[in-house]
């Protein structure tokens, strides 16, 4: 989800007809909601004398007697309560009641002002200050703050240093811990121009506070460059033309003689399934790119290749993924891992692997989880993700560095220096590095580091191969002359997901004693 509501990476909306009509006239209609929903499949059933089980006919039972109670309570409000209440308050309470009893961060009550804002990004822009969220699954150790997917970059967010897995602590003074989604994508939304203030959490100890200013946010979709012999192409997106820019860009790169391709998705939250399924079938050679699974046979689906590739496929490609690379991104890391086609670098991926719907009522809503995604060898992504064939992470700050860091951030100190110094000298940067190190007694390379993600934030950079860890490891892979050997070795995506888990498991056992 982003900062005006979550985009549709699922497959091209379906409109169910019942459910466009059932609040028609009066909002006193609630439980129709449920008639209309739930009840007409099982209702046909048991007329035409279908093979109904005792079971199916208790739940008609339950549902008719809950949808008659709820019918029976929206009356006995009107009739009895202290204050006359406007019955549209009462039905958008208990829709958002109901959805938010499902446990399901991605299926919610979307009010008129949601499903107006439900296309944004897939249009190409948007207001707000540039972050894909979302309302992480509660449990003992899962604070109950919103989390930071992935910034888009080049936006306020991005600039300001909000990385993936940064919690959202405050709004304007607010605290976000029992905050709805919709009520923290309506105070990050706002006039372009004006300021939003947040506090931000990072890791377990640092907490800083950033001002964003809103803007117009303008989706990016790639960037492409050659190093050396090998092209290099991120996907920030996966809007509708994000193929064909792929496309252009495997052009240029054959233009310029690639012998292979590194093909970024860290940080991409996701977009549109069609988008993922037409750049996978740039790389893929005919078959399967991903499945649908769900409860209701007719949403079982499996989508294939639309194209020809135009890949070669002797061309050995490396995938880079880390945790802000979700849904839409997934899918393709998963189609191309499961298929033997890619080596995946980097982290585990962020797991949102579910397919939403949107369902109208009149001007108002509703999107439900009807689906998982499931990977060509039906491996589940929702929830679990897809992690790397080789695991390469960014050098972390220590425990008992969080304190000097958090007061560095806080100081500016990096931004102003930058600011200033748009393009340094090696001996104004040693200068800057040592002044910070006797200031913040912070480690150089830790800093240099941190200096390096300020300069690129402000300007126009494809990648960063020195600091870049990631994408250092995927380079040599592809120099490295063994490119098959490690692809046939590679263990399989059930493999590495059931090892994951386990450590996770291991993780949090640890971590209780």
């Amino acid at each position: 989800m982003n900062d005006t509501g979550f985009p549709p990476d699922n497959k091209p909306q379906k409109r169910k007809v019942p459910l466009s009509w059932v609040w028609v006239a009066s909002l006193a209609l609630l439980s129709a909601v449920f008639a209309f929903a739930s009840v007409p499949g099982v209702i046909a059933q048991v007329r035409d004398g279908a093979a109904a089980t005792s079971s199916q006919a208790e739940n008609l039972q339950r549902n008719r007697r809950y949808a008659a109670i709820l019918q029976q309570v929206f009356d006995f409000i009107q009739r009895n309560y202290i204050e006359e209440v406007d019955s549209r308050v009462i039905f958008e309470g208990a829709m958002t009641g109901i959805f938010e009893a499902l446990g399901d961060p991605y299926s919610a009550f979307l009010p008129e002002t949601e499903m107006r804002g439900m296309n944004d990004t897939t249009q190409g822009t948007f207001g707000g200050v540039g972050l894909f969220i979302s309302q992480p699954r509660r449990g003992p150790d899962r604070p109950p703050y919103v989390e930071v997917a992935s910034p888009i970059e080049g936006t306020p967010g991005w600039r300001a240093g909000i990385n993936s897995g940064d919690l959202i602590i405050s709004i304007d003074g607010e605290s976000t811990d029992r905050l709805t989604m919709d009520e923290v994508l309506a105070r990050l939304r706002g006039r372009p121009g004006t300021e939003v203030n947040l506090v931000i959490r990072r890791g377990d100890r640092l907490e800083f506070p950033v001002t964003l200013t809103r803007a117009i946010i303008e989706v990016p979709t790639t960037r492409h460059a050659m190093i050396g012999d090998i092209g290099y192409l991120s996907l920030t997106s996966f809007t509708p033309m994000t193929a064909n820019r792929a496309a252009e860009a495997i052009a240029y790169f054959r233009a310029n003689n690639y012998q292979g391709l590194i093909l970024d998705l860290r940080n991409n939250f996701g977009g549109l399934l069609n988008a993922a399924i037409d750049v996978s079938s740039l790389f893929l050679d005919g078959g399967v790119v991903v499945r649908t699974m769900s409860r209701i046979p007719s949403e079982n689906q499996v989508f294939m290749t639309r194209r020809p590739p135009v890949v070669s496929q002797d061309i050995p490609v490396v995938v880079l993924i880390n945790r802000g690379s979700a849904s839409a991104s997934e899918i393709v890391a998963g189609a191309l891992k499961d298929r033997g086609r890619a080596f995946l670098v980097g982290e585990t991926t962020f797991g949102k692997g579910s397919v939403q719907q949107v369902y109208p009522i009149g001007n108002a809503g509703f999107r439900l989880t009807t689906a998982r995604y499931v990977t060509p060898n039906h491996a589940t992504i929702d929830g679990i993700g897809i992690p790397p064939d080789r695991v390469i992470r960014f050098p972390d700050f220590a425990a008992s560095d969080a304190e000097q860091l958090n007061r560095l951030i806080n100081d500016n100190a990096i931004h102003t220096f930058v600011s200033a110094n748009p393009d340094p000298s090696t001996a104004q940067l040693d200068a800057f590095v040592r002044s910070l190190v006797s200031e913040y007694g912070l480690e150089a390379a830790l800093l240099r580091r941190l200096i390096r993600n300020e300069q690129n934030r402000t300007r126009a950079t494809v990648f960063d191969l020195e600091v870049d860890v990631q994408l250092q490891e995927a380079v040599n892979i592809l120099r490295g002359g063994n490119f098959q050997y490690l692809l046939q070795s590679a263990k399989s995506l059930q493999d590495l997901q059931e090892e994951f888990l386990r450590q996770r498991e291991e993780e949090a056992v640890a971590a209780a004693l």
